[in-house]
C-alpha cells in the first residue's frame, strides 16, 4: 500500500472529533501523537506546541543543506461530530474513494503534506525550509493556527484543504451572530398580561431572510460568489402555558471581501432598530459573538504559479478558484504568510457519508512534494 494511502487510513481511524463542537469529545491528543512519531520517523524535526490541555499542534521541520525560502504546509486534526455515521472511525476503501469522518476534511490533505515531506526528505532537500505544520480547532475557532503563528512563520504556505486539486486563492469569512428578543412572562390565559417573545422573533426571522435575499442578488464577488446568512440555532419559552418572556436566536452571516463581523453586526442592528420604531413595544438587542475574515491572495502571486508549475508537472490542469468555506489560510496570511489551498477531492464534508478520491491524495503528494523543492 502506498505510504500516504496507508497513513490516511491510520488516521482516519482516529477519533479526533473537535471538543469545542461536541461536549465529551476526545479532541486531538491522540491524532497528534501518532502524527508526531510519524514526522519523526520519516526524518523531520518535530515540536509539540500545546494550545489548550490535551490539544497540541505538531510542527515537523525538513532544513535544507543551504540557506534559502522556506514553505509551510499546513492543516488541521480535528473533525466534526459523528452523529448518524454507523462506522465514522473505520476506513472503508471502495471504488477509488476511502470514506470516514475526516477523509476529505481533511485527513487526507495531512496525510498528503506529511508524506510529500516524506519523498522530499528520502530525496533530500536542496535549499531552504520545509515546515509541515499539523493543528487543532479549525473546526471551530482555529485556536490552533493562532498559536502556530505566534511561533512560527514561512515566505509562503499552502493549507491542503480539500479543493478538488486546484489552487485556492481564496475564500468567504464569517460572523456568528446572537439576537434575543424579550417579552413579558404570564399565564397563557392572560394575553393582555403577556408579551410574547416568540412571536417577536417571527418578526426578525423574516426581515433576516428579506437580507439574505439581497445578498445572494447582488453582483457576485469574482472568487467568493456573495454574502449570505441562515439561522442556525432558536431556543425560547419555558413551558406550554406560559408566555415566553426571552427568545434566542443565533445566526451565521458569511461575508466576502469589504465584509466583516462589524459590518454584519451594523445590518443586525438596523433591522432591530426598524422593528422598534414599527412598534415602540418590541424589544431586542444583538451581540457579535465571534469572527473571522475573508482571504484572498492575488491570481498572479508568485506562489500559485509556483504551484500551478508544480501542478503541471504532473500532468494536473489546474483552476484559480474561490472557496466558499473558511480556513486557517486566511489565519496565516494575516500574520504575513502568503497563502493558498490546495488539496484533494472528494465529497460529503461535515455530512454522514464522507470520502476523499485515493487518487487525488497521491497526486496532491507529489505536486506539493515538487512545490516545495522548487518554491525553497
Amino acid at each position: 500500500m502506498d505510504p500516504s494511502i496507508s497513513l490516511l487510513r491510520h488516521l482516519v481511524s482516529i477519533d479526533s472529533v473537535n471538543p469545542s463542537l461536541v461536549a465529551g469529545a476526545r479532541g486531538e491528543g491522540a491524532i497528534a501523537a501518532v502524527v508526531a512519531e510519524h514526522m519523526r520517523r520519516i526524518g523531520l524535526a518535530v515540536e509539540m506546541q500545546e494550545v489548550a490541555a490535551g490539544r497540541p499542534n505538531v510542527i515537523g521541520v525538513l532544513e535544507g543543506r543551504s540557506s534559502g525560502r522556506s514553505l509551510m504546509f499546513c492543516g488541521h486534526l480535528d473533525t466534526v461530530g459523528t452523529d448518524g455515521m454507523d462506522r465514522p472511525f473505520a476506513p472503508d476503501e471502495n471504488g477509488g474513494r476511502l470514506y470516514g469522518r475526516g477523509a476529505q476534511d481533511m485527513k487526507g490533505g495531512v496525510a498528503a503534506m506529511i508524506d510529500a515531506a516524506r519523498v522530499v526528505a528520502e530525496r533530500g532537500l536542496g535549499r531552504g525550509r520545509l515546515i509541515v505544520a499539523a493543528v487543532v480547532d479549525e473546526e471551530y475557532a482555529s485556536i490552533g493556527a493562532d498559536a502556530l503563528v505566534s511561533a512560527w512563520t514561512a515566505d509562503a504556505a499552502v493549507v491542503t484543504e480539500p479543493t478538488d486539486l486546484n489552487i485556492g486563492i481564496g475564500h468567504k469569512g464569517f460572523a456568528w451572530l446572537e439576537i434575543e428578543t424579550r417579552g413579558r412572562a404570564a399565564h397563557g390565559s392572560r394575553p393582555k398580561d403577556g408579551r410574547d417573545a416568540i412571536m417577536r422573533m417571527g418578526r426578525v426571522l423574516g426581515r433576516l431572510e428579506a437580507l439574505d435575499r439581497d445578498l445572494q442578488s447582488r453582483p457576485p464577488h469574482p472568487i467568493m460568489a456573495t454574502g449570505s446568512l441562515h439561522a442556525s440555532i432558536i431556543n425560547g419559552g419555558r413551558e406550554w402555558s406560559s408566555y415566553p418572556d426571552r427568545c434566542r436566536l443565533q445566526v451565521e452571516r458569511r461575508t466576502i471581501a469589504g465584509e466583516d463581523g462589524d459590518s454584519a453586526f451594523g445590518e443586525m442592528q438596523q433591522i432591530l432598530d426598524a422593528l422598534a420604531t414599527a412598534d415602540p413595544e418590541f424589544e431586542a438587542s444583538a451581540r457579535l459573538n465571534f469572527s473571522r475574515p475573508p482571504y484572498e491572495v492575488a491570481s498572479d502571486h508568485e506562489l500559485p504559479v509556483t504551484l500551478a508549475a508544480a501542478a503541471a508537472a504532473q500532468s494536473l490542469d489546474t483552476r484559480v478558484v474561490g472557496m466558499s468555506f473558511w480556513t486557517d489560510a486566511a489565519v496565516l496570511a494575516a500574520a504575513g504568510i502568503p497563502s493558498v489551498l490546495f488539496g484533494p477531492g472528494g465529497a460529503g464534508l461535515h455530512s454522514t457519508e464522507e470520502y476523499v478520491n485515493v487518487a487525488d491524495v497521491l497526486t496532491c503528494r507529489d505536486t506539493l512534494a515538487r512545490l516545495a523543492v522548487d518554491w525553497c
